[in-house]
């Protein structure tokens, strides 16, 4: 049976000043969106997106992420922690971070910056969807490496079942590494080919919302539940709640899209 390797979620120290894994996953994600991004610009130069513009998006999308992704933390998922303890809300170093709600700050910082610089909101979407799948990965990782969001108990049988000690002695999935697969990687690889050719505006992004909200609807299976505001339920978890309503959307906007030329 393997043992989660119980690393150290400082990564590096400088004195006083130090360097958590958790945040450098966060680097990792922003430099593979602009990587990404430099990349889809130079294979369509007539598709009408500069770099500077993918400056910008990525300015605006970081903070996006920080603040939906921190807010989400607290009203979906511990909203009586945070609350009872209010200077904990801005440690966001600690780790604390929903997909979810950084999900929905991006989409307001993208729809103003495309209000301000003349472009429609789902041609902002659908240039970004695929930059953002390994982003999510490298944050799967820096879960793993803070040994957060562990897996539920799995059979002892099972090869890769993982003891989290600072859980308990049980084998468990470890389903960060899941979800990093899945709403990483495959997730990756879906939108990146999708939208290799041109599609209809507003079909890469409801191939993005039903592609993760599938991906992690199924991986919620294997991790140990959330409280969240609906309460502790191993029947359907939060956020398989939370990713119901994107696949339903992703569908439609996708029948919505395949409508136009």
């Amino acid at each position: 049976m393997l043992v989660h390797p119980q690393f150290d979620p400082i990564a590096l120290s400088f004195g006083p000043l130090a360097v958590r894994w958790y945040g450098l996953m966060y680097l990792v994600a922003f430099a593979a969106f602009y990587t990404l991004g430099r990349r889809r610009i130079q294979q369509r130069p007539t598709a009408g997106w500069s770099l500077e513009q993918l400056d910008d998006l990525l300015f605006w999308g970081v903070l996006g992420v920080v603040l939906g992704g921190r807010l989400g933390q607290v009203l979906f998922y511990e909203p009586g922690y945070y609350f009872a303890n209010p200077g904990e809300i801005l440690a966001v170093w600690k780790g604390g971070m929903s997909f979810h709600g950084g999900f929905l700050g991006v989409l307001v910082a993208m729809a103003w910056w495309g209000r301000k610089n003349g472009k429609s909101f789902f041609t902002v979407t659908d240039f970004i969807a695929p930059l953002v799948p390994l982003g999510l990965a490298a944050g799967r990782i820096g879960n793993f490496i803070n040994g957060e969001l562990w897996g539920r108990v799995a059979d002892v049988g099972l090869p890769w079942a993982m003891v989290f000690p600072q859980v308990d002695g049980q084998p468990r999935h470890p389903s960060q590494l899941y979800q990093a697969g899945l709403e990483g990687l495959a997730l990756f690889a879906l939108l990146w080919f999708y939208s290799a050719k041109p599609r209809p505006t507003g079909a890469v992004s409801g191939v993005f919302l039903i592609g993760y909200g599938a991906f992690r609807f199924i991986a919620e299976f294997f991790r140990e539940p959330d409280a969240g505001i609906f309460g502790h339920s191993y029947a359907i978890s939060m956020g398989q709640w939370l990713s119901l309503p994107m696949v339903l959307i992703g569908v439609f906007f996708l029948l919505r899209a395949r409508r136009q030329p």
